[in-house]
């Protein structure tokens, strides 16, 4: 699925898309009823996650997320990044860094994530830093909204 969005649909290098983290990470998958994949993510915590959060240990990172082009606009992106959002409460995490890509940087906003910092190149594509605070409520008010 990763390979279908970030190399074959944006062309990001196959050799930087998979990673030793891949091994370390909590990763998330979004299926249908079927069993057909529609979306995946992945969260880094700890020292897998120290140089994308500014060496925190109470903030996790948020990476990888892939939603498959037919199930775009359904809702998928928003599930994955909120069960990953549990995970990193499960682990006692008290924030979620991600990296945006610039494009999306509205789907991240109305989910809660506030950018930071200069924009910069990932694979070629300009990223933005996010940042979401975890709150003991947000898991029950997001299940709500």
């Amino acid at each position: 699925m990763r390979k279908e969005v970030f190399v074959a649909e944006q062309g990001v290098p196959e050799d930087i898309e998979y990673d030793p983290y891949d091994a370390l990470a909590v990763h998330v998958l979004a299926v249908r009823e079927d069993g057909t994949p529609l979306g995946t993510g992945r969260l880094l915590s700890g020292e897998a996650a120290a140089g994308k959060t500014g060496g925190d240990p109470a903030v996790g990172s948020l990476g990888r997320l892939a939603v498959m082009k037919q199930a775009r606009g359904l809702g998928v992106g928003a599930a994955l990044v909120r069960a990953i959002e549990g995970a990193a409460r499960e682990l006692g995490l008290t924030a979620v860094d991600l990296h945006a890509q610039t494009h999306a940087l509205g789907f991240y906003e109305r989910l809660g994530y506030v950018a930071y910092g200069p924009e910069f190149p990932d694979a070629g594509i300009p990223h933005q830093a996010m940042r979401r605070a975890l709150r003991s409520g947000d898991a029950e008010r997001s299940l709500i909204n």
